[in-house]
């Protein structure tokens, strides 16, 4: 298992792991693990790079998160509160090789083949909650059981994907540390006038290479992704700040040019930046 640059905790040879994160700010370092991993996200809100994109996690989300994809966690911060998250991880072959592929299992089997590019589910029903909430004080068995009953809940669940590029490789310890260190910056500074050459330099290559690079990782330019960040972040403006104007948020996220912001608004959300307003506010 390769992951930058920690290893899940593992007792002996257990195919489930269950593990409990209470934390000011979730795990920020871009990483992979072959371990599928299913997150109930107990307390807590912010943004998960996955892959080839950014989405906003929130309170009572489901996340899964595929083998072997690349993903960075950037938690908000409000009074120091804790984050709180409770996951599973595990493999296809962790019961054995051929569990998964058991005629009893043939209605999830799509479902598992189709989360190697991660999702998030929004507002679970309260019988998978407890499920989750259960897990920490189950025995193997019974964490087995609950499993289960997740797992089968998800593969009948509403679904948004994560990520658009499918990763079948690991990535090397240095890449890891370059596009965390992208990642950060874009983060940090979206709202900003963010040029190649800056960009560039703050990966360390020219910029010829870097745009070579950025492609061949994220399967889209480094702009792209960039205006994806900046509409994402705009899209949550607008569902949580009905005292902004959409020119306000568009100016805080980036956009210099109103007519601009609503036409990529509407490339990616497929309405338009008023009318994702009230169906979500």
């Amino acid at each position: 298992m390769k992951v930058f640059p920690f290893k899940i905790p593992k007792s002996g040879e257990d195919p489930l792991i269950y593990q409990e994160d209470r934390e000011i700010v979730f795990y920020d370092k871009l990483h992979q693990h072959e371990e599928i991993q299913i997150s109930f996200i107990e307390k807590g809100q912010g943004a998960i790079f996955a892959g080839d994109t950014i989405s906003h996690y929130r309170e009572g989300d489901i996340l899964m998160i595929g083998s072997n994809l690349p993903h960075v966690f950037r938690s908000e911060v409000y009074d120091n509160e804790s984050s709180v998250m409770r996951t599973l991880f595990f493999t296809t072959g962790s019961f054995g090789k051929d569990f998964f592929s058991l005629t009893t299992f043939k209605n999830i089997q799509p479902f598992l083949e189709n989360s190697k590019n991660g999702f998030i589910t929004h507002n679970p029903p309260k019988k998978i909650v407890k499920s989750f909430k259960k897990l920490k004080k189950s025995d193997n068995y019974e964490r087995f059981i609950l499993f289960l009953e997740i797992i089968k809940w998800l593969s009948n669940s509403e679904r948004e994907q994560l990520s658009n590029h499918l990763y079948d490789k690991k990535i090397t310890d240095n890449e890891g540390k370059r596009m965390q260190t992208v990642f950060e910056h874009v983060m940090t500074n979206y709202q900003k006038n963010i040029n190649l050459d800056e960009i560039a330099s703050i990966a360390n290559m020219t910029k010829n290479a870097f745009c070579r690079y950025f492609k061949v990782r994220t399967n889209k330019s480094f702009f792209q992704f960039l205006i994806e960040v900046r509409i994402e972040h705009a899209s949550k403006l607008l569902a949580n700040n009905s005292e902004l104007s959409v020119l306000e948020i568009a100016e805080l996220c980036g956009f210099n040019n109103i007519s601009n912001f609503n036409r990529k608004f509407k490339e990616l959300k497929q309405t338009s930046p008023l009318q994702y307003r009230k169906l979500n506010l």
